[in-house]
């Protein structure tokens, strides 16, 4: 059957709308969803849950554009250092640290990612986006830009663009043709598809959304000069408007002076932040100052049968309580996207009440491995904050009816546009002064891309035909297609017969003939398999919907399920590396740690297919297996949930290490093998301090691998069960280890003491300036070590480090003067950090001692 003839579905309503459905949901295709101001762009990713089946997350530049989309900032949840970011940089081995250090949770949900959203695109430069492939491709072990993962961007060019000061930017020109997103190398080597949206919803005058558009395209005639400067007004009104300016400054200005003048009491209301929610992202103020009279703005919309207000409506505070605010509003002063002005009632007076803010991560649902979102903070206060002016960036995505814009002191290509389609109509914008004409330009590149992108010929509905056949095509063939399978697998046998001597490999079996099954059985299958199936789709290209592909694919499913659990079984099972040649035992480990990742990643996705393929159903299956074996989720060689490594120091049994020593030569022995081909001393260190009584307490030592279980478990217990018995004693100890500071004393070269003052710290530079960045970044110090891996303590460490350097205020770790004061009184150098905590009691943590201490000696080094 030919299916090339089919069309997009039948689009009911905006239709632009109902194709970046499909792109997203049913192609392998990157895309740019972009329209003019007020076109539905949050309204579609608001939606995204509702109707995409792949596993997703969003993503924003910045912090308030990341809690406006529900979503994460790139910086923190990618960990990418801030400033510019030189392709290749993150090759080098000074630069693994900075970009690769990733919590279980996060290697997990990149491993399982089918699709990035990224709102808010026209503001991430192409480095970042080059960086965020960097780490896609490493994480994921895949070469294909950005890991293979689908992007979704969203956003529009001709509105703010990226950040790029000079300094940076010389250094970035030598690499990128622009500082926009789609001069990004990455993008570059993948498809990308542009949907524009075109209906607007914010306005309905036909000649104001034409001068828009002039403004936009950088199109403005001499008559849409005349139109838009006649808005102008000297002496602009004083109440129901907004005024919309260039720079935070004015805006707090303007606002300060209004309130002042207003002759009535102020009064101060609290937020509540719960958990992790970064100041940055805040709404509105954490202190909110209001007083009846004061001009507010609504933040967020009614969530009442009522409708009273909208994000943006304006209105004039009447009443100021501690659980409740009043609010008289400007009959429809502002409304949503796509909301008539019938639904608000003329001039309410609403009664506000505090709302939430959520802050979200991203978490995996260990039982159906799914990427799911988690709130990890709040922010509680009234929807409101000041407003007789706000900043044209703060602006974005709101809607006004009555606005003054002053815009003379206009910086950025786009600025202006944005604040005149923050109106509704020409009826109620008021410009402050004529816009200057450099203003009103658009970046030349900008258009050029836009043009070559989006032409008004573009034939989606072909585009998508292809697309869609093409994932389809791509998907099935990558699913019975072993040429990664292949390379890994010839790695690893190679490695295990070069070192055969050295090395056991339980589970293995023998190599020439694991190899000939694999050949015959698996690889040489699947390459004929691989030829068929591209014959079959040359005539029939959407696999999803030819029965004769689907019978054809049920039949592969069975085959290559069955052979690879009877060819590989015994070594998933069963695999392990054990030699005493600690750099060989982790090369071989990490080869075989990689063959089984992929062997149960193609077997779930040949399993998913039993019943026929489905791009859904085969997609939902990898990411599973890939969540479940991501890098770092797996137990380490050789151990289990125990860390402690205990050394001969810590043995109190000797007679015990005696009698495991003699049991391990006379092994080696009878076998005709090396003592350490028996097991490592380090084991028999571990055995002879725990005792343990029973296989599990066995298999949780810190080097006891599988391999050590099955040959000589029973053997290591009943020697185990005699000491213990003729000592009557219960075994199963788990001691405190030798403290570090005395084996530190220790020279590791002679084992004898160091002479005292000859340590010196290994310089921890790159994990501190990850560390310092994330804090920045708005995230608390547990949110960091958990984010990162490390404990509190250690992230505490980093941050107090650039307080003593002067490099970051005390303040932002603790907020309290008089507990800076009362820590500074009891600091002297007799004392130590317990000593100091105990004179101060319950109220004050560690990690506030030692941020003052670490400023103290700032200030003493005579740089504060």
């Amino acid at each position: 059957m030919d299916n090339t003839k089919s069309t997009l579905p039948s689009f009911e309503g905006n239709k632009k709308i109902q194709a970046a459905r499909a792109f997203v949901g049913e192609t392998l295709c990157n895309i740019y969803l972009t329209g003019r101001a007020g076109t539905g762009k949050t309204t579609f990713l608001k939606s995204l849950q509702e109707f995409c089946p792949k596993q997703f997350i969003v993503a924003a530049p910045t912090g308030v554009a990341a809690v406006n989309a529900g979503g994460v900032t790139l910086h923190s949840f990618f960990q990418i250092p801030l400033g510019p970011f030189l392709p290749g940089q993150s090759d080098r081995p000074q630069d693994n640290r900075r970009f690769f250090r990733f919590s279980k949770v996060k290697k997990q949900i990149i491993n399982g990612l089918d699709l990035l959203v990224i709102d808010e695109i026209s503001m991430v430069r192409a480095d970042l986006l080059d960086a965020l492939d960097a780490v896609l491709r490493r994480l994921r072990r895949d070469d294909r830009p950005f890991g293979g993962v689908q992007l979704l961007l969203i956003g529009d060019l001709f509105q703010l663009p990226p950040v790029t000061k000079p300094d940076e930017w010389n250094l970035l020109s030598n690499y990128y043709a622009s500082p926009y997103f789609f001069s990004s190398q990455a993008l570059s080597r993948s498809d990308l598809v542009t949907i524009e949206l075109e209906t607007v919803y914010r306005q309905s005058d036909p000649d104001f959304i034409r001068l828009l558009n002039a403004v936009r395209e950088n199109r403005m005639d001499s008559h849409c000069t005349d139109v838009l400067n006649r808005q102008v007004m000297p002496d602009p009104p004083d109440q129901g408007y907004i005024t919309l300016t260039t720079h935070n400054r004015k805006a707090e200005s303007i606002n300060n002076l209004k309130l002042a003048r207003l002759g009535e009491t102020a009064h101060t209301l609290a937020a509540k932040v719960t958990g992790d929610f970064p100041s940055h992202a805040f709404p509105t103020g954490e202190q909110l100052t209001l007083k009846p009279g004061a001009q507010v703005m609504f933040l967020r919309n009614d969530a009442s049968p009522d409708k009273a207000y909208f994000n943006g409506t304006i209105g004039q505070v009447t009443h100021v309580g501690i659980e409740t605010v009043t609010v008289a509003c400007r009959g429809s002063a502002g409304r949503a996207a796509g909301e008539s002005t019938s639904d608000l009632k003329d001039g309410p007076v609403v009664e506000v009440k505090p709302v939430d803010w959520e802050n979200v991560t991203y978490k995996v649902n260990e039982e159906e491995k799914t990427i799911r979102q988690e709130v990890v903070g709040t922010f509680k206060q009234f929807p409101l904050k000041l407003a007789w002016a706000v900043t044209i960036h703060k602006s974005q995505g709101l809607t006004f009816e009555r606005a003054i814009v002053d815009a003379k002191d206009a910086f950025a290509h786009g600025q202006v546009y944005v604040a005149l389609s923050r109106c509704t109509g020409l009826d109620g914008l008021v410009l402050t002064a004529p816009v200057p004409s450099c203003a009103l330009g658009t970046d030349p590149v900008v258009v050029e891309f836009m043009n070559r992108m989006a032409p008004p010929d573009q034939d989606l509905a072909a585009i998508f035909r292809s697309a869609r056949a093409a994932c389809q095509q791509t998907l099935l063939l990558k699913c019975f297609d072993c040429s990664n399978f292949r390379r890994l697998f010839f790695y690893f046998l190679r490695l295990a017969r070069d070192n055969r001597n050295v090395l056991r490999i339980p589970g293995l079996g023998e190599p020439a003939e694991l190899e000939s099954q694999v050949r015959d059985q698996v690889f040489q299958v699947s390459d004929k398999f691989q030829i068929q199936l591209k014959g079959l789709m040359a005539q029939d290209p959407l696999p999803e919907t030819s029965p004769v592909i689907q019978a054809r694919v049920q039949k592969a499913s069975a085959w290559f399920g069955k052979t690879l659990d009877q060819v590989f079984g015994r070594l998933l099972e069963k695999g392990a590396v054990d030699t005493d040649n600690a750099a060989l035992a982790k090369q071989v480990q990490n080869a075989l740690d990689n063959l089984k990742r992929e062997v149960r990643v193609k077997r779930a996705g040949i399993l998913s297919c039993k019943d026929g393929f489905s791009t859904t159903a085969y997609l939902r299956a990898v990411s599973a297996q890939a969540m479940a074996d991501a890098p770092g989720n797996q137990s380490k060689r050789g151990s289990s949930s125990s860390t402690t490594d205990y050394t001969e120091l810590d043995i109190a049994h000797p007679d015990m290490f005696q009698t495991l020593k003699a049991w391990r030569t006379r092994t080696a022995a009878a076998q005709n093998v090396k003592a350490f081909q028996v097991a490592h001393q380090k084991v028999l260190v571990q055995i002879a301090v725990c005792l343990p009584r029973s296989e599990k307490s066995l298999k949780a030592l810190k080097g006891v691998g599988p391999a050590t279980v099955e040959s000589y478990g029973k053997e290591l217990l009943a020697m185990v069960d005699t000491y213990c018995n003729e000592k009557k004693i219960p075994g199963d100890e788990a001691p405190e280890p030798r403290p570090a500071e005395q084996a530190a004393k220790k020279d590791a070269s002679t084992g004898r003491d160091k002479a005292p003052g000859t340590d010196k710290a290994t310089p921890q530079a790159n994990t501190r300036d990850i560390s310092l960045m994330l804090f920045k970044d708005g995230l608390s110090v547990d949110k960091i070590a958990e984010e990162r891996g490390l404990a509190p303590t250690t992230i505490q460490g980093h941050l107090c480090s650039f307080i003593a350097k002067g490099e970051l205020a005390v303040d932002q770790l603790v907020k309290d003067k008089e507990k800076q004061s009362a820590i500074a009184a009891v600091v002297s150098t007799d004392k130590n950090l317990t000593q100091m905590k105990d004179e101060l009691g319950d109220d004050y943590s560690y990690g506030e001692i030692r941020a003052v201490v670490a400023h103290l000696q700032h200030l003493e080094s005579g740089n504060g």
